[in-house]
């Protein structure tokens, strides 16, 4: 392992913030960052060869999630094309130096407070995080590959001072609005040295990578205000794998019965609230209608105690599900009346399914839902408008078969990996060929 005295304490790229916020006046320890495409040599001209690709996420990797399966998707794919993808996670490296851990964080806690008179707890644990990632990341033959690719504003900034090395092409891909999200949540306050020091994270992830990778176009206006340029920006929709039967059994028939599926967490962010009191404020127009609420969560038995409340018999919890493409197969609409999302994979599922949709006009979801075409969208939390478009699916079939064949025609030609795979993969060429992608 790197030996923690040949880094700086704290982590150097983000002394800046703290020091402006504190009114401090000196200057940042860290290395400034040479420029890499000036010193980065060409790649060879002529025919494309197989490259070698180094993923990073400070999550851990393998385990369920979004991100995890968009990682997963992207290995699988660029190694089918012939490509050797590696993926280095926070649980890549064993978790047995707690003595270096308490090292890092006191040497870190006596920094803050010998410059400031004080610390904050959160800053100190995330600059342990990234030292350790980084000492740990350095062990590896960095040289060996073509291409970094960091899936976190994190590792980002960690690959950023690896490169000032290896002065590789450097791709950033954000799967959520960072620390944008943590004020909007509330995970962070707005004017304390928190906010500062996750702005200034945000801002050097972008300023390190050669190209921002994101996932669908709502990302643009938030990494512009933190810095970036539009011709750093490259918008590669998610894409999945999908079944050749998924279409197959995608219209069973049911006898007077209609499906209505809503595939998620339980988590207050979903808004299955909202469709509860949707449906409950036209149920006497339910007749023959079930309601599969798949997935499982830290607010399952509050919207249990809901359900129940609103005398809700068409509603049934299903919990967590293997089989989602045989549920999907089986239903006629589905629903997801998220009130905070980026461009969630169920929807994307629902697409390939050729089901009817209904979701909320948040994150990416309207780039790939146009409202009347390939589903339909109501404003994130009324109740009111769900409940219009439930009705309007209900009763008329033609309307839910005409929008779900068009959200699979579109899925078809945009969302499938294949199609995101080799959108990145030209990316990762142009950049090794020396062109701004």
């Amino acid at each position: 392992m790197t030996d923690i005295d040949s880094m700086s304490i704290p982590y150097p790229y983000l002394v800046v913030a703290t020091d402006k916020y504190y009114g401090v006046t000196f200057s940042n320890d860290g290395k400034q960052i040479r420029n890499k495409k000036k010193n980065r040599k060409n790649f060879e001209s002529g025919k494309q060869k197989k490259l070698r690709i180094l993923l990073t996420t400070y999550w851990d990797y393998p385990v369920v999630g979004g991100l995890q399966n968009y990682i997963t998707t992207l290995k699988k794919g660029l190694e089918k094309l012939g490509h050797i993808v590696d993926v280095f996670a926070s649980n890549s490296f064993s978790d047995n130096s707690k003595g270096l851990k308490k090292r890092i964080t006191e040497e870190t806690k006596r920094f803050y407070k010998d410059r400031y008179k004080t610390y904050s707890n959160k800053i100190v644990k995330e600059n342990c995080r990234l030292s350790l990632y980084e000492m740990n990341l350095r062990e590896l033959d960095l040289e060996k590959y073509d291409i970094f690719h960091a899936q976190d504003r994190f590792t980002a900034i960690v690959l950023g001072r690896v490169n000032e090395e290896y002065k590789k092409p450097l791709l950033f891909t954000p799967h959520g609005f960072m620390t944008q999200r943590r004020l909007d949540l509330g995970m962070l306050e707005q004017g304390t040295v928190e906010e500062a020091y996750f702005l200034s994270l945000d801002q050097k992830a972008i300023e390190v990578s050669d190209k921002v990778i994101t996932l669908c176009e709502v990302f643009r206006p938030v990494l512009k205000k933190l810095g970036a340029k539009d011709d750093k920006i490259t918008t590669v929709y998610t894409g999945i794998d999908v079944k050749l039967e998924t279409k197959k059994t995608s219209k069973i028939t049911k006898k007077n019965r209609t499906v209505i599926t809503c595939i998620s967490r339980l988590r207050p962010r979903k808004g299955h609230k909202y469709l509860f009191e949707a449906l409950a404020s036209i149920k006497g127009k339910l007749k023959n209608v079930e309601v599969w609420i798949v997935g499982d969560g830290e607010v399952r038995e509050e919207l249990e105690d809901q359900v129940e409340a609103l005398n809700l018999k068409e509603v049934k919890f299903l919990g967590e599900r293997k089989d989602i493409e045989k549920l999907l197969s089986q239903s006629d609409i589905f629903i997801l009346p998220t009130t905070s999302d980026t461009l969630p994979l169920a929807i994307i599922e629902a697409m390939f399914a050729n089901k009817a949709i209904i979701s909320t006009r948040i994150g990416g979801i309207p780039e790939i839902i146009q409202n009347g075409h390939t589903g339909l969208l109501t404003d994130p939390g009324n109740s009111k408008q769900l409940a219009e478009k439930i009705l309007s699916l209900l009763g008329d079939s033609a309307l839910r078969e005409r929008i779900a064949a068009n959200a699979t025609s579109y899925a078809e030609k945009n969302l499938r990996s294949s199609t995101m795979v080799k959108r990145i993969e030209a990316i990762y060429h142009a950049f090794l060929k020396g062109v701004n992608g």
